[in-house]
């Protein structure tokens, strides 16, 4: 009874590990077996991060973005960026601190405890896991869009998800009811509904799955289980080769540019372009992939900061260049497509550069592929040293110098998923496990500053005092939105107006992500003058938590379910193997 009693102590939950036993676990686990091999250099890690970032983003989501948007949605890629630079800081004094495979959840076990630890973990295999879902359907779109164009037909109902059909197809039926033509329906609709008509049926289920997703994920999954130097050598390639087809596009496309297509500026105004967040968001969710490959850099200290922020420079010109050219060739109303950069050049009769950029695009979504499925498998590793996962998590080949069972299971996790799923669900679900992890990792930061266990590693973050910048700032955000959007302030904190039909909760449940933001913040804003806070990391604290609210109920409600599933198997099992509790 008494071992129990100490199991479930609170404070045990948050227990927090060293940095001291961090490094001596990481010794102990690799007596006995292979270790992971050193190859990784500062060139090979901004490679691999620009690899990451440059993708499904660039190639794919964009269009969306843009769609909601208009062309003001380079202004949002330089938000965005601006955001992720606080967060990357974060990351760089961690991985400075702390050359040992995990990202952030190794960040947060030695920060925020062990419970943190095990949430954030199980958050990234969401990251990770679901953002390669994403990037494999969209992958899938440009590899049939290229043999379309090279005059081999894929059938639809073998490259399309179940979902995207059956909607798809129920809204073409609509139209046509109407009175439309089928020449005249939007090309992704013809698509969905060919593919449902098409697909061999058993009963009444209509046989659609994504195979060309599928197969990508297998066969990226095999190149990694092959070791780090493969991984490198293959993603320095597709980097090189993707740096050349977008500096292409975007040199071709600014003759195409038409400046009327850029008005208006915000066509759907502020809400459009925030609408548009959670796809630009994950065009940036790459960069802290690479910290999980710090047990295989050779000067991780040094050069796992370097590469976060060189990526991210690089990547945000290439984005706002792209997103400002695409926007001016085509009307931001046709970009709603999961291949727009081939859409465009399509839509202008030059197939042949059409081509090249569903090749480039082939080629950019491969290497994400690539670096999340090396980045999932090494979190599993490490969460499996400290006894949060059965040791076969951890097992590193003796040939390969990889972890196996944890690349073999990551491929499955990936590779089946994205037969059936369909992309906009799993890139918001993506977008806000992202986020959270950013939002922990800074606010580690920020405990370990305030409890005087200031980090000791190469890379520092400069100290602004936040005492009064962040109260002000706090109350100039409420001034500015009462000045300038009067009606909608004031309807958002009126509880009283509800609608005919609508119910109390029905009007009141979209407002609690934002309403949790202006509580915490407020929060945050008193404990900087109390505790005069860094002004980096609570920045980077307070934007990625705003952009959690953009992403809706929905989405929250579903990520808390994921959460909540994760906490089940921690009390069920973690909690009881944890090293730290055996201890």
């Amino acid at each position: 009874m008494e071992k129990i009693k100490s199991r479930m102590n609170f404070k045990n939950l948050f227990r927090r590990k060293s940095i001291e036993a961090i490094f001596k676990d990481s010794k102990e686990a690799e007596k006995g077996q292979a270790t992971l091999s050193r190859y990784l250099t500062v060139t090979d890690l901004t490679a691999l991060a620009i690899a990451a970032i440059i993708g499904a983003g660039i190639f794919g989501t964009i269009g969306n973005a843009s769609f909601n948007g208009g062309p003001a949605v380079s202004l949002m890629f330089v938000f965005t960026a601006i955001a992720c630079a606080f967060s990357a800081m974060c990351y760089a004094a961690f991985a400075s601190s702390i050359p040992i495979s995990g990202s952030a959840y190794t960040y947060a076990y030695a920060s925020l405890g062990e419970i943190i630890a095990w949430i954030i973990g199980w958050d990234l295999l969401m990251e990770y896991a679901v953002g390669n879902i994403a990037v494999a359907i969209s992958w899938s779109d440009y590899f049939t869009s290229f043999l379309s164009n090279t005059g081999i037909h894929f059938p639809d109902f073998l490259s399309m998800d179940y979902y995207s059909a059956l909607k798809g197809h129920k809204a073409a039926l609509e139209l046509l009811h109407q009175g439309a033509l089928f020449n005249q329906l939007p090309s992704y609709m013809q698509d969905a509904y060919k593919a449902w008509t098409d697909a061999p049926v058993i009963g009444n289920i209509h046989l659609v799955a994504d195979i060309p997703a599928f197969t990508i994920v297998v066969v990226v999954t095999i190149i990694v289980f092959l070791g780090i130097r493969e991984s490198k050598i293959a993603g320095n390639i597709m980097v090189l080769i993707k740096l050349i087809v977008i500096l292409m596009v975007i040199g071709a496309g600014i003759f195409y540019v038409k400046p009327s297509n850029w008005k208006p500026f915000a066509p759907n105004g502020l809400g459009g372009v925030l609408k548009s967040v959670s796809a630009v968001f994950f065009a940036y969710i790459g960069f802290d992939a690479i910290s999980s490959t710090a047990e295989e850099c050779k000067n991780p200290q040094r050069d796992l900061p370097r590469a976060m922020i060189y990526s991210l420079i690089i990547c945000t010109l290439l984005y706002i260049l792209i997103s400002l050219v695409l926007t001016g060739m085509v009307s931001y109303k046709e970009l709603s497509v999961g291949d727009p950069l081939s859409f465009v050049f399509q839509k202008l009769h030059l197939s042949w550069i059409s081509g090249i950029v569903a090749m480039g695009a082939i080629i950019a979504m491969t290497g994400v592929l690539l670096v999340f499925q090396v980045g999932q498998p090494r979190i599993w590793m490490s969460m499996s040293r400290d006894g949060l996962l059965p040791k076969r998590f951890g097992k590193i080949h003796p040939r390969f110098h990889t972890p196996a069972f944890s690349t073999v299971l990551t491929g499955i996790v990936v590779a089946v998923p994205s037969l059936f799923l369909n992309i906009t669900e799993v890139t918001d679900l993506t977008s806000i496990g992202t986020l959270f992890a950013f939002v922990l990792v800074c606010a580690g930061v920020l405990h370990l500053d305030a409890s005087g266990n200031q980090m000791k590693g190469k890379f520092r973050i400069p100290y602004v005092n936040s005492a009064w910048i962040i109260p002000l700032l706090y109350v100039a955000g409420f001034v500015i939105m009462y000045i300038y959007n009067h009606d909608a302030f004031i309807r958002f904190f009126d509880f009283t107006d509800i609608p005919q039909g609508k119910t109390f909760w029905s009007i009141t449940q979209h407002k609690i992500p934002l309403l949790s933001f202006i509580i915490i913040a407020a929060i945050v804003a008193v404990l900087s003058i109390i505790r005069k806070y860094s002004l980096i990391p609570v920045i980077g604290l307070l934007i990625n938590l705003y952009l959690m609210t953009e992403l809706g109920i929905t989405n929250w409600m579903r990520f808390v379910v994921w959460l909540a599933v994760g906490l089940v198997i921690y009390f069920a099992y973690s909690i009881r193997k944890s090293k730290l509790n055996k201890e």
